[in-house]
């Protein structure tokens, strides 16, 4: 897939330049690129769910599988504490992908959970009353861009990449960790047409 980066804190520079980190970028890009528009085909019309409608579940399957192959960890819980540990499908304390030093969230939630996708991150990374079960360093987004919507058929709810981007400056104070956030684009061949909910080639 092709993909925007932004660089908050000098999180892309930390990542291309220093060796605890470079590695998990490469492996975070060898994941993204390596999705094509066949990959997303198939997984989309392979798919067992009769309810889909947009490529964010597919998008997130690749995504899943891909990294877990190069042993990241899936569910991460956050904290040590029982109240803060994973219930059931309660998922609040918990990043979406970690390994290392680094926290991964791929983030094609409601635009209200756009703050939070950004504070876990700073939550695995700082200090913190409540002890922790991971200690990571810095964080990476993976969330759509409004052309990637657009295409895929995504929710209109869904908070893009765009709307990331708006809400570094406000929270700036608040997100204290170098951050990359990834903005994946729209495939090149096909879109998911809003009425049938098929691939249409373009």
């Amino acid at each position: 897939m092709n993909y925007d980066v932004f660089s908050f804190r000098y999180g892309l520079d930390l990542f291309e330049t220093n060796p605890e980190f470079t590695h998990l970028w490469n492996e975070i890009q060898q994941v993204i690129n390596g999705i094509s528009d066949e990959d997303l085909i198939n997984q989309y019309t392979s798919g067992t769910r009769t309810s889909k409608k947009s490529l964010s579940e597919s998008i997130n399957q690749l995504i899943d599988t891909r990294l877990v192959t190069l042993d990241w960890n899936r569910q991460s819980p956050i904290f040590n504490d029982s109240e803060y540990r994973p219930r059931g499908r309660q998922r609040w304390w918990t990043l979406d992908f970690a390994k290392e030093s680094l926290a991964v969230e791929v983030a094609f939630n409601h635009g209200e959970a756009v703050a939070w996708n950004l504070i876990k991150p700073v939550l695995s990374s700082e200090l913190n009353h409540v002890e922790k079960a991971i200690q990571t360093q810095a964080g990476v987004i993976i969330t759509a861009k409004d052309s990637l919507k657009r295409a895929g058929n995504f929710d209109n709810s869904v908070g893009p990449y765009e709307k990331f981007l708006q809400y570094l400056n406000p929270f700036r104070n608040i997100l204290t960790v170098p951050m990359v956030i990834i903005g994946l684009d729209a495939p090149d061949s096909f879109i998911i047409n809003q009425d049938t909910k098929e691939v249409e080639l373009l």
